[in-house]
């Protein structure tokens, strides 16, 4: 491993201070897997500023919202019993992205900044990787693609979003909270990550040096009902072939309201704008599940070994959204 220097913050500020100010300084915490990656020889950080004892954790209620500090442990929200009355999907997403005792190590805002499991990216053997070396290829595009993306990739990069309760989040439109050199800052889900187009190595918004405080999960209505389907190899502790996260408010048998992200499919987070589009407003029954998801899918760009994930994607958003409304499969 390349050797680095340990530093544990006293709080935010010098927390920020500290890695803005040395380009080859990082935020240790958890749920990202940073030191697994620097054992691997993936990531050679300088400086490690531990972050995990600030005062970034604890679940905050109001009418309309649940704030979650950025420490705070998957296995603590999923406990918390108003995610679990008005934000089930939430509960469900988080119960099926580890197992228990991950659940209790790792993070709500280490989650979020999970790094890609691309193969080719944890392989440092693997000298083809622009989002480890940009401008080095993509090794995954001609190799083995199974668990790679179908949507928003790009010629420089196929790798999968991990995350599991971001695909929620996503579909809920949660707000980002951080702390940078420049000020607070409150950043959307939606546009929180960023597809790896020709810079696969930059994933999301955030400057160096910039630490994820909190995150804001809009509540939604009582009686409003939602669902997080995880389709995977194995039943337990495994990344998403295809996920999808949907909460649905319906009227006589009408779409009033849609709410749909899609996993296990997307360079980011898959927010599935037109199939809410094809929902609202019309009858809740399995035609129009189907639209939805022939419009969810719009735009994927397969390769090979990814080709069965386009009607995978469909028949697990269908299976959702007749699991929300009631319908018959």
């Amino acid at each position: 491993m390349h050797p680095f220097e340990y530093a544990r913050a006293i709080d935010a500020d010098q927390a920020v201070a500290t890695v803005s100010a040395d380009p080859d300084a990082t935020f240790l915490a958890g749920g990202t897997t940073q030191l697994d990656l620097m054992k691997d020889g993936v990531l050679h950080p300088d400086r490690l500023v531990d972050i995990t004892r600030l005062p970034l954790g604890g679940i905050t209620h109001t009418d309309s919202a649940v704030q979650v500090g950025a420490l705070t442990t998957m296995e603590e929200l999923a406990a918390d019993p108003v995610i679990g009355e008005r934000l089930p999907f939430v509960r469900e997403a988080l119960l099926l992205g580890a197992s228990t005792q991950l659940r209790n190590m790792a993070t709500i805002g280490g989650n979020l900044l999970q790094r890609a499991r691309c193969r080719y990216f944890r392989d440092p053997a693997v000298a083809a990787c622009n989002k480890r070396d940009p401008g080095s290829g993509c090794a995954a595009i001609a190799g083995i693609q199974r668990m790679h993306a179908i949507l928003g990739t790009s010629d420089h990069c196929i790798a999968l979003h991990a995350s599991d309760v971001a695909v929620p989040l996503t579909a809920l439109d949660a707000i980002v909270h951080t702390q940078g050199m420049d000020g607070a800052r409150s950043i959307p889900m939606t546009q929180f990550y960023l597809p790896p187009g020709d810079t696969p190595h930059i994933e999301n918004v955030l400057r160096h040096g910039e630490l994820i405080t909190a995150v804001d999960i809009p509540l939604l209505d009582a009686g409003i009902r939602s669902h997080y389907v995880k389709v995977r190899d194995r039943v337990s502790y495994e990344f998403a072939l295809t996920s999808a996260a949907v909460a649905l408010v319906i009227e006589d048998g009408v779409v009033q309201e849609a709410r749909v992200a899609l996993g296990g499919v997307g360079t980011i987070p898959w927010r599935a704008w037109d199939a809410e589009d094809v929902l609202r407003g019309n009858a809740a029954d399995t035609d129009l599940f189907h639209a939805a998801a022939e419009a969810a899918l719009v735009g994927a760009r397969p390769l090979p070994g990814t080709a069965f994930k386009v009607e995978l994607a469909k028949r697990t958003l269908v299976r959702t959204l007749e699991t929300v409304a009631g319908a018959p499969s």
